[in-house]
């Protein structure tokens, strides 16, 4: 029983240590399967998005499901303490049973001085009468020095990369509305040249290359929420992939290049993202977010753009081709965090003719966000 205990405590300590390390100091993703962190996501965010279903969807719902990505890395953090504390009370009361004259303290006691020494308290009630004893305090009070110096310094780091990822949001809703839809963003590049709708999808390309970065090192961000309410990351996403897909479709070689480059840098986050979590793509993809119909809706808009811009048969299926190769994984990231994917086109009709001035008017006097 003695060698089980220390085994066990040996295993838990280097097992938190590991993740603790890898989640919060390796600046590239862990592909291993087995993590102590990847388990605590599944299992906590299984159980708050079931307690969500329970809710009617508005914003008590949404205010619900955003506390859980600030209060899961709380829980993170204090899984690891009582895994690190319990892990060397159990290897504190093993070397008691397994040393002579090390003394004879119940497990309890052994795992109270444990958090005594973790957290350097020195309350000093039970003293460790053997070297080995001693040098294991020792050691664990520099491990809870180092954990608490880590987890306080980790925090700001997260909510940098959440802030660059809202800001960007923010921008974006002026343009695509809120719901954000392809065709609401396209009516606002109406009466830009078609080098300023380029230069915008250079910056949602900068943006996605920042996403390819912060999602793969820090995956829980998947988990956060965009403070205003409308915003979405992943409908912010999803909106761009639709608009560089109408381009690659339609538009001469020449307009396609940048509309590629962006189109790769934001399908890459979902690969990226569904690799993280672990979220399989869906095995159909839904017929309700683009069709004929909604090009035609859609096509208006386009050709004021890009007056070269077609919308025949060849173009239809290229589209529907491209939304193979992301809209799976969009969906199946979509069904996961409870996150509505935005329509093409405004499902009250319309959409491609949104932007006239009447309409902007009353979008700007509704008081939307976005």
């Amino acid at each position: 029983m003695p060698s089980f205990a220390l085994l066990l405590g040996v295993i838990l300590v280097l097992a938190t240590l590991i993740d603790a390390f890898e989640v919060v100091l390796l600046p590239r993703p862990v592909r291993r399967r087995v993590r102590l962190n990847r388990y605590f996501f599944k299992c906590t965010w299984d159980v708050w998005a079931w307690c969500a279903n329970l809710w009617p969807t508005g914003r008590r719902r949404e205010d619900f499901i955003g506390v859980y990505g600030p209060l899961s890395m709380v829980m993170l953090f204090a899984l690891w303490g009582a895994s690190l504390i319990v892990g060397f009370g159990l290897m504190q009361w093993a070397l008691q049973r397994l040393v002579p004259a090390a003394g004879a303290d119940a497990l309890i006691d052994q795992i109270i001085i444990s958090g005594d020494a973790f957290f350097t308290l020195g309350y000093g009630d039970i003293v460790p009468h053997h070297s080995l004893a001693r040098l294991l305090v020792i050691v664990e009070a520099g491990t809870g020095f180092g954990f608490i110096a880590l987890t306080i310094g980790y925090l700001p780091v997260l909510y940098q990369h959440f802030t660059r990822r809202d800001l960007q949001l923010i921008e974006f809703s002026a343009r695509a509305g809120s719901p954000p839809t392809a065709a609401a963003l396209l009516g606002w590049h109406v009466h830009d040249s078609p080098e300023a709708l380029e230069r915008w999808l250079r910056d949602w390309e900068l943006w996605g290359s920042d996403l390819i970065e912060s999602h793969a090192v820090y995956p829980m961000l998947a988990y956060y929420r965009s403070q205003h309410e409308g915003h979405s990351w992943l409908g912010s996403l999803a909106v761009v992939l639709d608009v560089c897909t109408l381009l690659i479709a339609g538009a001469d070689h020449a307009r396609r290049h940048q509309a590629t480059a962006t189109f790769s840098a934001l399908r890459r986050i979902l690969d990226e993202a569904s690799e993280s979590l672990r979220v399989a793509p869906v095995r159909q993809v839904s017929a309700r977010r683009m069709g004929a119909e909604a090009l035609g809706h859609l096509s208006p808009t386009i050709r004021r753009i890009l007056p070269a811009w077609h919308d025949d048969e060849a173009t239809l299926q290229v589209i529907q081709q491209l939304r193979k190769t992301y809209e799976p994984r969009l969906e199946g990231l979509s069904a996961y965090l409870l996150l509505p994917l935005p329509d093409w086109i405004d499902p009250a009709g319309a959409a491609a003719e949104r932007f006239g001035r009447d309409a902007v008017v009353r979008h700007l006097t509704e008081g939307r966000p976005g």
